[in-house]
């Protein structure tokens, strides 16, 4: 198995690698963790990775110019469509990573993990680039360097000959393919004001305004800030059902 992350904190991984199951499975050679700076993929002299959002608000948004060329330069321009390759965008926007995702992605040869930073990643990664888009919990973290390393752990220890007693993954906790929780989901993003439902972030986007041929949604480049509000909403709301569809029952009173 071998793991590609993709940060602009490569630092990071010095140690969550070193220890315990992973660093036995890495001596053993079982698992090839490879880290890589996002910013060595850039072509200015400032090597910019964020750029401020089409549409207004607070924060930066990572540009897709680099991730594109950081995914493609590993694993090739169809790496998308590769069945045995993963590239998993780490988001708080994404779907919940639960112990069926780590099985799936132990069956795989390779997983690039995308760190996302600052306020999100332009939209046209998580649509066209990325195969997963996966959160790691109801909560809001700096970065996906942590939710990178959680992954990376999880999907080791699933991997033959990273145990030293097989038996251990059978019989611990989620250890069937669907796990059933009983904990209601909390908020990770906003209230919608229509339904009163829990909602993800809305889609996020920045320069270039056109980028291979995928361009920002028009209303973000408008200038109406009431057409950009209404669009916000009704991609948060359409992003929920998609990825986080447990959100819309978590508060509903029990019976309903």
């Amino acid at each position: 198995m071998q793991f590609e992350i993709i940060t602009i904190f490569p630092e990071f991984f010095a140690g969550p690698l070193d220890y315990g199951i992973v660093r036995r499975a890495r001596e053993a050679r079982l698992v090839d963790v490879r880290v890589h700076d996002l910013r060595a993929f850039t072509h200015d002299r400032h090597r910019t990775v964020d750029d401020r959002p089409f549409g207004g608000g607070e924060g930066m948004v990572l540009k897709p110019e680099p991730l594109f060329e950081a995914v493609e330069s590993l694993a090739g321009a169809d790496s998308t469509a590769n069945p045995r390759t993963a590239v998993v965008l780490l988001s708080a926007s994404g779907k919940l990573f639960r112990q069926n995702a780590a099985r799936r992605f132990a069956q795989l040869d390779r997983i690039i993990l995308l760190c996302g930073r600052y306020e999100g990643v332009d939209e046209r990664v998580a649509e066209h680039l990325a195969t997963d888009e996966i959160s790691i919990g109801d909560y809001v973290l700096s970065g996906g360097e942590l939710g990178a390393a959680l992954i990376v752990d999880a999907v080791t220890r699933l991997i033959p000959g990273a145990l030293g007693n097989e038996d251990s993954i059978v019989n611990e906790s989620f250890s069937a393919l669907e796990a059933k929780s009983g904990e209601p989901a909390v908020s990770t993003g906003h209230l919608s004001p229509a339904t009163g439902h829990l909602l993800l972030d809305f889609p996020h986007y920045t320069r270039p305004a056109e980028f291979r041929g995928w361009p920002v949604p028009e209303v973000l480049l408008s200038g109406n800030h009431e057409e950009i509000r209404r669009w916000r909403g009704e991609k948060a709301l359409e992003k929920t059902q998609r990825n986080r569809p447990d959100l819309f029952t978590a508060n509903l009173p029990s019976g309903t």
